[in-house]
């Protein structure tokens, strides 16, 4: 039932730090280029039909420790799984920065008018993050591939490895349950993580990848 937690080595620990590099770099680098341009609203008829439920917020803001958690276990693999890894991590947030510049998205958030702790929870949430950089779901995206990660690891507990799964597709929920996102957004993180972790799987790639950073540690 014990999930361990390896030491990293060096380079693990310099992939690890890229990674948080690049995603921020992507994020806000994103909304700083395209921040003034016309964003357009991809929300549709059902999105308009799932409920605000504020609650979720705790797994809306909880997910980053899912994620902390799980990109340590998969920068504790070996070489070749390890680079994989986060190639696909580096293609996929690629692929979100050029969207993010040619698809300025935005969406129309609910008023919050309660006064619990979710609430007050859902209005900082509004405060501190503007309703953009939406298609795709970077918190999708990144959720997801913390499943891919893990899911066929024999090293990791099974137990474990279903957790990631349930968790993944509760931040999916909870981004739609929290106006964050549309399905639209959310879908689209989903398929970006799986293409982009497949193609990171390419020999070719792989071994490029390998080359750059070195085998040997």
């Amino acid at each position: 039932m014990k999930v361990s937690f390896p030491r990293l080595t060096r380079t693990a620990a310099v992939q690890l730090i890229v990674a948080f590099l690049w995603h921020e770099l992507v994020y806000l680098g994103a909304r700083w280029i395209a921040g003034g341009w016309v964003h357009y609203d991809l929300t549709t008829a059902l999105d308009r039909k799932i409920p605000l439920v504020p609650w979720t917020i705790v797994i809306y803001f909880g997910c980053y420790l899912f994620w902390a958690a799980n990109y340590y276990l998969c920068a504790t693999q070996d070489a070749q799984e390890r680079n994989r890894f986060f190639l696909a991590d580096f293609l996929a947030k690629g692929v979100c920065f050029v969207l993010f510049l040619a698809l300025p998205t935005t969406n129309v958030r609910p008023e919050i008018v309660g006064n619990g702790i979710f609430d007050h929870l859902m209005r900082f949430l509004y405060s501190v993050d503007a309703a953009d950089n939406l298609f795709p779901s970077m918190h999708c995206l990144t959720s997801w591939l913390c499943w891919i990660g893990v899911r066929r690891k024999k090293d990791i507990p099974l137990w474990y490895r279903r957790v990631s799964l349930v968790i993944a597709i509760l931040v999916c929920i909870s981004t739609l349950t929290t106006y964050q996102h549309v399905i639209t957004d959310v879908v689209a993180g989903i398929l970006i993580a799986e293409g982009c972790y497949f193609i990171a799987g390419r020999n070719r790639l792989r071994k490029m990848c390998a080359d750059a950073i070195g085998q040997n540690e």
